[in-house]
């Protein structure tokens, strides 16, 4: 499930992506209006979470300027949250309207709430060839048998599967698995990486080195 956070204040993109991602969804980001109506109409997301004052382009002209067959489910999140607003909200066609402040844990409910009335399927579980990720278990099994990670290696293979083909660096694994508050050093990634390998047998090949950035997880060798 790919959802695309729609707000110019890139401390709230923050929290709400690391939210989505720790419960397995993917993210795009878009800081205004005009950014947004790009994405939307040129790439595929299944849930849109949209601020309505941002610059260039606010949230409601861009749901104006969205073609139909472009509309996706949407969670509006806004400061303003005057009645007018979630009327005018409503009336094109949004899903659900939070009012900023708000709690990260009870939008990540809305999200679901919103996804399975609009009938989208929210999978527990990861597939490729002969591996299988269960999320809600939190198991990996190759070949129908349970392989033993440590709860790091665990989070690590998760958060390359959510960002399947993008290279991803040492810093963003230190500070998505071990907190922005860690100070440890990037040998600790590629010990913990090196494991990884180890443990997925005849997968170990598809999380790749990518000189001067990182690491990245492809599904083609």
């Amino acid at each position: 499930m790919k959802i695309l956070i729609v707000d110019d204040e890139e401390r709230i993109r923050t929290v709400i992506r690391e939210y989505l991602q720790n419960d397995h969804y993917e993210t795009d980001e878009a800081s205004n209006g005009e950014d947004a109506l790009d994405k939307l109409t040129h790439l595929s997301f299944d849930l849109l979470i949209l601020d309505i004052m941002m610059p260039e382009m606010d949230g409601f002209s861009m749901l104006k300027e969205l073609p139909k067959e472009k509309r996706i489910p949407t969670i509006v999140l806004s400061a303003r949250g005057e009645e007018y607003d979630k009327l005018t909200g409503f009336d094109l066609g949004i899903d659900d309207y939070v009012t900023k402040p708000f709690s990260p844990k009870e939008l990540l409910a809305r999200v679901k709430a919103v996804l399975n009335r609009s009938g989208q399927k929210i999978s527990d579980i990861y597939t490729f060839e002969n591996m299988e990720v269960n999320y809600s278990a939190h198991t990996l099994k190759i070949n129908s048998k349970i392989v033993n990670l440590t709860p790091k290696e665990y989070e690590i293979l998760c958060f390359f599967i959510r960002n399947k083909g993008i290279a991803v660096s040492r810093e963003q694994l230190l500070s998505n698995i071990w907190g922005y508050d860690f100070f440890g050093e990037d040998r600790t990634v590629d010990t913990h990486i090196k494991m990884l390998r180890n443990n997925l047998g005849p997968y170990r090949d598809h999380i790749i080195t990518v000189r001067g950035v990182g690491y990245k997880y492809v599904e083609e060798e």
